[in-house]
């Protein structure tokens, strides 16, 4: 899930065009930009809570948000919309079910929100981007790594036939799966466990979402893709730069990489990850 820290995630690089061609007073533009017109939406935290749960004025001023992000960065993600199957996906599933109490009246901003154990609920427009990159189809089967409050897995439900998502802090897995049942997915199954490793006894999967940053691809998560799959996750250093990339295996087996833009994640942590880590300084 990916950290509050709006100053990276308001950073915008590249997509289509070079890194060498983008200077850093653009980027500093784009920045100013992006992050006055996000701030120009209203706060829901004006709104009154009975106003949250009886009507759709919140979840029209986040996807408005998300359509504001998109069009601020199609030049470099190379993104021009979210797709209506995504757009329609978000409308659906009530991101306050999935924040703590406190936050609630923050709910339907675009923004991160933190949900406990140094962890948080992805920003909206993350999210979106995120499956939109992954073009789920109704009969796929996904595996998500870092469930926290299960919020990109609901959405994820709506648009593919099952999501796998696996949990390293005990906590968050059980709360999640209480209230991913709760909310009547029969789609979505949630384990406690080591992300780096994926699920193998259920794959491969036509898409891989991972939530936490590590310095490279997991293999072990590669290997679980299926032919004509997609895998989209952050990949950088914890405290330095990170990039949101896309993976793709096309026909042949060859793994394509794209990267989309600057985001900020919390670390994957794990048994796997320190392997990565020791495995690096011995080099």
């Amino acid at each position: 899930t990916s950290l509050s820290s709006s100053n990276l995630h308001h950073r915008v690089q590249f997509g289509i065009i070079p890194k060498s061609a983008i200077t850093v007073q653009m980027k500093k533009l784009v920045l100013i930009a992006v992050f006055f017109l996000w701030s120009s939406v209203p706060s829901v935290a004006e709104v009154t809570l009975s106003q949250v749960f009886s009507d759709s004025d919140g979840m029209n001023r986040m996807l408005a948000a998300i359509e504001t992000s998109t069009h601020m960065t199609t030049a470099y993600t190379g993104v021009k919309a979210i797709s209506q199957d995504v757009m329609t996906a978000m409308a659906k599933v009530d991101r306050a079910q999935f924040v703590p109490k406190h936050s609630v009246h923050d709910a339907f901003e675009n923004q991160p929100l933190r949900i406990g154990y140094g962890q948080t609920i992805s920003q909206p427009f993350i999210v979106a981007l995120m499956l939109h990159l992954l073009q789920l189809q109704p009969d796929d089967r996904v595996l998500e790594v870092g469930t926290g409050s299960g919020y990109q897995a609901a959405v994820t439900a709506e648009l593919a036939a099952h999501v796998h998502t696996v949990e390293i802090i005990p906590e968050l897995a059980r709360s999640a799966d209480r209230r991913l049942k709760s909310l009547g997915y029969m789609n979505i199954s949630v384990r406690t466990g080591d992300g780096w490793y994926g699920w193998p006894e259920e794959a491969p999967f036509d898409g891989i979402l991972i939530t936490a940053v590590a310095q490279e691809v997991p293999p072990r998560l590669l290997a679980q893709l299926a032919v004509g799959g997609r895998l989209v996750m952050p990949v950088g250093e914890v405290w330095g730069d990170q990039e949101l990339v896309l993976l793709t295996r096309d026909t042949t087996g060859v793994i394509n990489t794209r990267e989309v833009l600057p985001v900020r994640f919390v670390p994957m942590t794990g048994g796997g990850i320190l392997t990565l880590r020791d495995s690096r300084q011995h080099q």
